[in-house]
């Protein structure tokens, strides 16, 4: 298998996105914000689907990755993608861009009874079982199409993110198989699915042909000891995209190819054949989000500083992994800064040591030449970004726009800044002070 080498710039951005920095910044009003590429998330996500064309496949995008309905909707309406949803306001966003209940995975843990009943209301969902004993707190009739989330164990490592499957909170183990299986056609299940995701932003293609093959042998044993004809294997997530420059990238061709081909060895062995969910969101959407900051400050105190004021704010993946993101500096007019370089951090304006865009022990090598009013823009932060960003300290969270062709004509707002307002709403009303926002 050849192993590809990253390149941390899509190809569209330098001739569509850098030259129209300085607009857009100023078309937010010079406060930052997400910039995503309608173009480029299709195109991630339809190589998705030809990697897979030999087989029944469709990939239900992970919802938390990107909870925005728009992007939601046209993935959907484009490329036939559902979703994976795991809370019940996912599968509320789901069902308001008209995604049917049979393309949304419901994949929820530590679930009450309120929340099942939300799950199967307005036409239901495939219910994924996180736990054996979830199936006792479903509401009413139970779900004609079940799933169970399994647990390898130490069958299987995981990796660095999501640690290994044996501590992990997720999911049925081996040996509560076929109890699992046994209490829900009892219960009236007819139609079963089978997930199993044991890792997050993995980019070793062999790891999800082994995820295929081993929950297969699942399928088999389900077939054999339960007489179950498994209709859907759910690989889950996981896909990684490359952070930093030399990284390798995922070989979709190989692991369609391979992964294909087991799924047709097992239809030939067993007469029937499931179809293949993946919960790809990271993958698709990640690579063509840009998180644009004005440089605030440039700060000589023990260390240098850059200031922003959208680290955490924008992208919390540094400060809650230590995570790197590609960054690059304009000038106002948006110039790309070169020439002489230093160690810097990128800090931003929260009340918290850790809120960075560059981990506290991993300064960044940047221009000298960075001065306040620059443009900063931070790279793959389509996903797990602004959707991991919170209100601490009191900051509103950033709008985001989205890039539909490449024309400043067609960039639309698809998620206002929030307001500070916003954040005072849902406090009771009380007579001895008044909040901005109550009584809206």
């Amino acid at each position: 298998m050849k192993v590809k080498k990253a390149m941390l710039v899509p190809e569209y951005y330098r001739e569509h996105i850098q030259p129209r920095l300085p607009w857009l910044l100023n078309n937010a009003d010079g406060r930052p914000f997400l910039f995503y590429s309608k173009r480029g998330i299709l195109q991630s996500g339809y190589s998705l689907k030809q990697a897979f064309h030999r087989v029944n496949y469709q990939n239900c995008s992970c919802v938390k990755a990107l909870p925005n309905p728009w992007i939601t909707e046209f993935l959907h309406k484009g490329l036939g993608f559902g979703t994976d949803c795991s809370s019940t306001s996912e599968l509320l966003l789901s069902r308001a861009v008209g995604v049917p209940g049979t393309d949304t995975m419901y994949s929820s843990n530590r679930t009450t009874r309120d929340q099942y009943e939300v799950a199967m209301r307005d036409g239901g969902c495939i219910i994924n079982f996180d736990d054996i004993t979830a199936m006792d707190r479903v509401p009413g009739k139970f779900p004609e199409v079940v799933c169970f989330r399994i647990n390898p164990g130490k069958r299987r490592t995981g990796n660095a993110i999501i640690g290994n499957p044996y501590d992990a909170k997720y999911g049925i183990t081996y040996n509560q198989i076929i109890p699992a299986y046994h209490g829900a056609m009892k219960r009236g299940a007819g139609v079963f699915g089978i997930h199993m995701m044991v890792c997050s932003n993995e980019k070793r293609s062999p790891y999800f042909v082994e995820t295929i093959r081993e929950i297969l042998l699942v399928a088999a044993m389900l077939k054999r000891k339960l007489g179950i004809e498994v209709s859907i294997v759910d690989i889950g997530g996981g896909f990684g995209i490359p952070y930093k420059a030399g990284d390798r990238i995922l070989n979709l061709e190989w692991i369609g190819e391979r992964g294909s081909k087991l799924l047709n060895d097992f239809g030939n062995e067993y007469g029937f054949m499931p179809k293949l969910i993946t919960e790809c969101g990271r993958f698709v959407t990640g690579p063509h989000g840009f998180l644009v900051n004005p440089v605030v400050s440039v700060e000589q105190k023990y260390r240098h500083f850059v200031g922003v004021e959208a680290g955490m704010l924008g992208c919390p993946r540094p400060a809650f992994y230590g995570s790197y993101h590609y960054t690059e500096v304009y000038s106002p007019s948006g110039e790309l800064r070169t020439g002489p370089c230093h160690f810097t951090n990128i800090a931003d304006s929260l009340c918290e040591n850790w809120g960075r865009l560059t981990p506290v022990d991993r300064p960044r090598w940047l221009p000298k030449s960075i001065r306040p009013g620059d443009i900063m823009v931070t790279f793959n932060c389509g996903a797990h970004s602004g959707a991991m960003a919170s209100n601490y300290n009191g900051w509103p969270r950033l709008a985001e726009y989205l890039d539909q062709d490449g024309t400043n004509e067609n960039v639309i707002k698809i998620r206002r800044a929030e307001r500070d307002e916003d954040l005072f709403r849902t406090v009771t009303r009380s007579g001895r002070f008044t909040l901005p926002g109550q009584g809206v």
